[in-house]
């Protein structure tokens, strides 16, 4: 018991002394992240909603795109999600390594912050 109370003070003391500002930076990167999950899982969610034909690679542009305007946090989020999306992709479902490139263009094109619409079908309703 003795042994966990000091140990509880001195994480205490050591945070009260620790760097304020690299704290606050990692709190934004985490709360970036988790932002960033919210808005491919929108994005995602959406695609499901519109059911539209030829609309997967501007859902994966948006979602990659909202995330990466959230900053770093948001960003590493769209990376590591459509990295494994498309690794399960190519590898489980069998819909072949020319989607899976296609698909990862269209990620790396919106978490770079360009107009996801490029990708945008036409007939697609104004709501997404």
């Amino acid at each position: 018991m003795r042994l966990w109370v000091c140990i509880a003070l001195l994480s205490i003391v050591l945070c009260a002394s620790a760097d304020r500002p690299a704290l606050v930076r990692a709190g934004q990167f985490v709360r970036d992240a988790v932002g960033g999950a919210r808005d491919m899982y929108r994005a995602y969610r959406d695609m499901r909603e519109a059911n539209y034909k030829g609309a997967d690679k501007y859902f994966h542009a948006r979602g990659n795109y909202d995330a990466a305007r959230r900053g770093p946090g948001g960003a590493w989020a769209a990376k590591v999600i459509s990295d494994a999306r498309e690794y399960w992709q190519s590898s489980v479902s069998g819909r072949g390594h020319e989607d899976t490139r296609a698909d990862q263009e269209a990620n790396a094109w919106g978490r770079s912050g360009r107009d996801p619409n490029r990708y945008r079908p036409a007939g697609l309703p104004r709501k997404y």
